[in-house]
């Protein structure tokens, strides 16, 4: 307990904490006000028939706001979506790779392009679920929609597209003011918040004899299997040794140590499940409001628990965990850097063998990085296919629920570390790794 006492000690701290704390209240708040013109008893019978569908994976990540269709019922997706096609738009045109390498002025920049992008992608999917409402009908014909037509079409996409936007900033704002990444925060928080409810359906299959208390054990035990799974290696590291030769410095002789240079198993983080199931569900998605018989082919290849979804799934959290690790971590640079202060690489010419080396072993290390993601991202579908599990527990979300944690933890020690209080994990405040 005196690491959470220690926190009291510090007035920023306390405050950064009370502000996250208080800008995720008013998201939980926004998810429960309903986009008007909706018949929300019909939209409710519609989403429990689809639980364990695309419908009921997309709404996991909207933290329940699809289900309710409130204004906040597309969640940060559309900012996320945005992201990723500006980072990929950075690789490849040269006026995008320059502004990336300005600093500040130039983050802010791409900041600017990505809000933009989100509005575009936000209006974009506000139509298609528009029109997708006024085609559903409940189980007895009830219209989903009380007035169809452009006035409804529009209506939804300003609304829809304003609670993203809204969250966008809410994501920022957090960011900036107060602790941990407040874009994570927020999918953290939605799928946080359904857990009891989640729970309440577990125990109602377990009375109804539907799920044996065997069963729910035995998840429970993998579920906390997983999670120890996930610490360990989100925590893992790859060191090589480097050591720094002896120089002097005005009268002082610098240097002479032996260090070494961390390289997490998961340098990505929870961004490749994320980025790739924005994209994966972008596609899917619209194509399930469409009527066509060729949309509905395509949103039953993408449901969650095909074989092509879980394919592409794969596919795309390995290319993004070595894309992101890419972008966050450059081996010529940190190369350059240990030349600069006179570090090397024991065996290793320093210089461009060393970025050689360092690449080689950061490419095989964020392999087994990609496979760990992976293994534990599909575990939901095949908890919910094989024993009928009314939530995502395991996989995704819990890599999500876990990885946040562990980021906005490490956060909280450097601020309490800084000040040379003790962290809220004594034993493991040096061990525990930051996450990238």
């Amino acid at each position: 307990m005196g690491g959470f006492q220690n926190i009291g000690k510090i007035p920023e701290l306390k405050r950064r904490i009370i502000w996250t704390l208080a800008l995720l209240a008013v998201y939980r708040v926004g998810i429960h006000i309903p986009t008007p013109g909706i018949d929300g008893n019909v939209l409710a019978g519609i989403f429990e028939r689809a639980k364990g569908t695309l419908l009921g994976f997309f709404d996991m990540f909207a933290g329940g706001g699809l289900e309710r269709l409130s204004i906040f019922a597309l969640g940060i997706m559309p900012y996320i979506s945005a992201s990723i096609i500006l980072q990929l738009l950075t690789v490849v045109i040269p006026t995008l790779e320059r502004l990336s390498k300005e600093g500040e002025a130039g983050r802010r920049k791409i900041t600017q392009y990505t809000r933009y992008g989100t509005v575009v992608i936000s209006i974009i999917q506000g139509l298609f679920i528009a029109i997708g409402l006024e085609q559903m009908r409940g189980a007895g014909g009830e219209a989903v929609v009380f007035n169809p037509g452009w006035g409804f079409r529009l209506m939804t996409m300003i609304t829809l597209t304003g609670g993203t936007s809204f969250i966008m900033w809410l994501g920022e704002q957090i960011t900036e003011k107060g602790i941990g990444n407040g874009i994570s925060l927020i999918i953290f928080a939605g799928i946080v918040a359904r857990m009891p409810n989640a729970i309440a359906g577990t125990w109602s299959l377990v009375n109804t004899g539907e799920l044996n208390w065997f069963i729910v054990l035995v998840l429970i035990a993998m579920m906390l299997a997983v999670v120890a799974f996930i610490i360990f290696m989100e925590t893992s590291q790859r060191r090589i040794p480097v050591q720094y030769a002896k120089r002097v410095v005005g009268r002082k002789m610098m240097g002479g140590q032996s260090t070494h240079l961390p390289l997490k198993v998961n340098t990505a983080g929870v961004i490749p499940p994320i980025f790739a199931s924005s994209i994966i569900m972008f596609p899917a998605t619209i194509s399930n409001f469409i009527t066509h018989p060729y949309a509905k082919k395509i949103a039953e290849l993408f449901t969650p628990g095909s074989a092509l979804h879980e394919i592409f799934y794969i596919g795309f959290i390995i290319f993004f965990c070595y894309f992101y690790t890419a972008i966050v971590f450059n081996p010529d640079n940190v190369a350059d850097n240990m030349k600069k202060y006179g570090g090397y690489i024991p065996g290793i010419r320093p210089g461009k063998r060393t970025s050689e080396y360092i690449d080689r072993i950061l490419t095989r290390v964020t392999f087994i990085g990609a496979i760990y993601i992976s293994f534990v991202c599909v575990l939901p579908t095949i908890l919910v296919k094989k024993f009928n599990v009314p939530f995502y527990f395991g996989g995704t979300a819990l890599l999500i629920v876990v990885g946040v944690a562990l980021d906005t933890i490490q956060q909280i020690e450097s601020h309490l570390i800084l000040r040379h209080y003790d962290g809220l994990v004594k034993k493991s405040q040096r061990g525990m790794k930051g996450r990238r």
